[in-house]
């Protein structure tokens, strides 16, 4: 059977929220098989936002490990993307998966793949892009970023859209997630 096509996924950090955004299309060969698939997931209590690109059944499989990471390290993002990374490329069978990874909490944004990267985009960027349409979206979310006022969730999805236009492995049914920061406690005054 000819190999599932990528996706696109981007997450874009503005502000105190991170919006990790994925189109639904599933192809195969030149056939789009599903229309309407989630490629983005909430993990961890809802305390991580993952989306993937690449082979369903393979990025299946490394979100499961990837939630064992996050419950083996509480929830630290960081390391538990180390951890998967570590394992992924060690494991024989892990080895030979073949997907990447967009993984998001409300204070970081990670792309990990099965060479064992784990990147974080520079502070001043807070965008990453994966799949066949990874660039597109990257330019797009880059540029609204840069010159409009919207706020994550808005450049994300408009980032897809724009994609969309652009990648024939790219539709325009599109799922966005979002985790915002917590709020900063405000100072007690002491009396």
């Amino acid at each position: 059977m000819t190999r599932a096509h990528a996706t696109t996924i981007v997450a874009v950090r503005r502000g105190g929220t991170v919006a990790v955004a994925g189109d639904g299309q599933v192809t195969v060969g030149d056939v789009v098989m599903k229309q309407r698939a989630s490629k983005v997931r909430r993990l961890h209590h809802d305390e991580v936002i993952c989306g993937f690109a690449g082979a369903v059944a393979d990025a299946l499989t490394l979100f499961d490990k990837f939630e064992q990471q996050l419950d083996k390290h509480q929830g630290n993002l960081l390391r538990a993307a180390v951890g998967l990374s570590k394992e992924w490329r060690t494991d024989k069978y892990l080895r030979r998966l073949d997907a990447s990874l967009v993984a998001a909490s409300a204070d970081r944004v990670l792309l990990l793949s099965g060479d064992g990267e784990v990147i974080e985009p520079d502070e001043d960027d807070g965008i990453v892009a994966i799949g066949s349409g990874g660039p597109y979206a990257h330019a797009a979310a880059r540029a609204l970023l840069d010159h409009t006022d919207l706020g994550a969730e808005d450049i994300a999805r408009r980032a897809l859209e724009i994609a969309a236009r652009l990648c024939i492995y790219t539709n325009d049914r599109i799922a966005v997630e979002t985790i915002a920061a917590a709020p900063a406690a405000e100072p007690v005054a002491v009396r």
